[in-house]
């Protein structure tokens, strides 16, 4: 979501995202202009009538269960976005059996939580948790 028209969203999608992106972006891309939801996020400049860029993930009980907040000359990246979306679900549809260590990608082993793990989760990472 952006304070971009719709129009100028599907311009960047059709002659930029599309190339930098595999396949396409699973999720629709809103407009907010006059900056209503990014003022209630806190990332509307009201006197620049601009956005700093934000990410917010919310769970279906709306509440944010990550976020990140760049200042303009900063990219996002898409996949990182996406493969955060997959872990939040992933850890939900575990109902917390599972957690998601640190650059865990689809398809890679997860920690289960549990009182002997704590402070021996880099054993677990040096002898199960591969790097890419």
């Amino acid at each position: 979501m952006s304070i971009d028209s719709v129009f100028v969203h599907k311009m960047w999608n059709d002659n930029e995202l599309s190339k930098m992106v595999k396949g396409r972006v699973p999720f629709p891309m809103l407009s907010d202009a006059g900056g209503k939801v990014g003022k209630a996020f806190g990332v509307f400049d009201e006197d620049a009538g601009v956005e700093t860029r934000g990410r917010f993930i919310i769970d279906p009980e709306g509440v944010v269960q990550g976020y990140e907040v760049l200042t303009p000359p900063v990219g996002r990246n898409v996949q990182e976005t996406i493969r955060q979306v997959q872990a939040f679900q992933l850890v939900r549809g575990s109902k917390g059996k599972e957690a998601t260590p640190s650059g865990w990608k689809p398809g890679k082993l997860t920690l289960k939580p549990r009182p002997d793990l704590v402070g021996k989760v880099w054993e677990v990472w040096k002898t199960e948790m591969a790097f890419d």
